[in-house]
């Protein structure tokens, strides 16, 4: 089955509680192959990048098996607003 851009962002909003999801299929014929998210969770609080992104991709273990490229940017709910209003 392939993997949906909806079907990404609500695991993410229900597993890592994330205020904020942007996911974008950035295959070159939209194949469901490769993604680019953002994330913007509380869980992220005083943690440095690595363990972030180990949380986004233990959350998404299964879909990533199918998934060839992943970018993430994973952002605390501070971090976002101080990025929004620059």
């Amino acid at each position: 089955m392939a993997i949906t851009v909806d079907q990404i962002r609500d695991k993410l909003i229900k597993e890592l509680a994330a205020v904020h999801v942007d996911v974008e299929d950035t295959s070159p014929n939209r194949c469901a192959a490769s993604y680019k998210v953002l994330v913007v969770s509380s869980q992220f609080e005083g943690k440095p990048l690595l363990q972030r992104h180990r949380l986004v991709n233990t959350c998404l273990a299964e879909e990533l098996k199918e998934i060839h490229a992943f970018e993430q940017k994973t952002l605390t709910p501070e971090q976002w607003e101080k990025q929004k209003s620059q």
